[in-house]
């Protein structure tokens, strides 16, 4: 574990705000001893690699009960405690904090029992990474600020381990803090998800590593023989674009990718140069809220994008009525920033504009050219069907299932159905 023994705060790179206890008390006259500052050095606790077991565990509602009673719940217990307390999160709108203590060079196993009893209250605590890495979930937060729960529950851990262990096997254990949702240096929203707050994201991903591989390779030769087929169509349909409107071919936006993480998709440019975003980030603002209502002809639903959008040229429509524009995408399916199937990745202020619990749908999966919600939905449905779409595809998932909405997928873009 890399060691930092300065004396200050400091901020870790990705936005997560780490801190830990030094807990080594210095030879000093005994007056003095009790005036010691000791919260000092500044270590990340989770660089390591964590243990991944080839197993998803799922413990039901009971057993959780029972061991939330418990001096310290094991690890698949703790996972399922997290996870609980991740989706109850959502639903209520609230913060909650994940607090992990590193033991591994601090506690032996003859005294882990009475040591960890003595410290374990009223929060849910469990073993993050067994025998070595507790997990502490506080709930309740409020709106306190990030800075005093960390030092609350430092200063209250402190005291535990100090009493349990004594100052020199104390000053061993390492402690880094992880809120929900995720926030970045200054108190906001984070560029990307902390994976931390979801061990169990990561041991569904274990378990399926032989049918991710098999995608991925799927994407590959997929991607590579749509680029190499398409080709002459790529040429004409450039041609299009450079003959009727200035500006250039390709349109680059940033999206938001597994986990959150930002890259930059390719379209064929569709609308003219220049352009405000406000018309459609408002638009979507409202469709996300529910606030964009039917116009009652022929009983059509809001639909995702604008109709009749005044910025998109004749070329550009024609390109999104058939989801031309889209084929450049092939590439990021090729570099690994997409897949062939899966959720639609959002732009940066759709992303922002996202409830809790709709975060999930760039968690779960790498977002793709198409997917459910493209051949059962498209952007006809509301927003909130088209989330629980992407999430339905995500919990069910399978080679199978991809290979069916492939074959699906030409037929709803020769229909236009939905498409706008």
């Amino acid at each position: 574990m890399p060691s930092d023994h300065s004396h200050s705060s400091r901020q870790s790179k990705d936005g997560r705000q780490e801190v830990a206890i030094h807990l080594q008390e210095k030879a000093m006259h005994p007056q003095q001893k009790e005036k010691t500052e000791t919260m000092a050095l500044f270590q990340a606790a989770v660089q390591r690699e964590p243990k991944r077991p080839n197993r998803t565990v799922r413990v039901s509602d009971r057993h959780a009960r029972e061991a939330s009673e418990r001096t310290i719940l094991a690890e698949d217990e703790f996972m399922y405690m997290l996870y609980m307390e991740r989706r109850r999160a959502e639903r209520a709108q609230k913060r909650y904090v994940v607090m992990l203590v590193d033991v591994k060079e601090a506690i032996g196993d003859r005294e882990e029992g009475s040591t960890l009893r003595k410290i374990t209250e009223t929060h849910i605590i469990g073993w993050y990474r067994e025998d070595s890495l507790i997990g502490v979930i506080g709930t309740e937060i409020g709106q306190a600020s990030s800075a005093e729960i960390r030092e609350k529950l430092s200063e209250k851990y402190r005291k535990g381990f100090l009493e349990a262990l004594g100052s020199k096997k104390s000053s061993r254990i390492f402690v880094s803090f992880h809120f929900f949702p995720e926030e970045g240096e200054n108190g906001d929203s984070a560029d990307s998800a902390n994976i931390t707050l979801y061990p169990d994201l990561v041991r569904k991903e274990t378990s399926r590593r032989l049918a991710l591989g098999l995608k991925r390779a799927i994407d590959i030769v997929g991607s590579a023989f749509a680029l190499l087929l398409l080709s002459p169509l790529f040429g004409l349909i450039a041609l299009l674009i450079k003959a009727t409107s200035k500006g250039p071919v390709l349109f680059r936006q940033e999206r938001r990718g597994q986990y959150g993480k930002k890259f930059t998709v390719l379209k064929f440019r569709s609308m003219r140069t220049n352009c405000d975003s406000r018309i459609h980030q408002e638009y979507v603002g409202r469709f996300i809220a529910g606030q964009v209502r039917a116009d009652g002809k022929n009983g059509e639903q809001p639909v995702f994008k604008i109709q009749k959008d005044p910025r998109v040229t004749w070329v550009g429509a024609i390109l999104r009525k058939t989801s031309f524009d889209e084929l450049p995408q092939f590439w990021n399916v090729l570099v690994g920033e997409m897949s062939l199937v899966g959720p639609r990745p959002p732009v940066e202020y759709e992303f922002k504009a996202y409830g809790m619990w709709h975060r999930r749908r760039v968690m779960e999966i790498k977002p793709g050219i198409t997917g459910l919600w493209q051949v059962e939905g498209r952007s006809r449905i509301r927003f909130d069907d088209m989330v629980r779409l992407d999430l339905k595809y995500a919990r069910v998932w399978s080679i199978w299932l991809d290979l069916k909405i492939l074959f699906r997928t030409p037929a709803a873009v020769l229909s236009g159905d939905g498409a706008h």
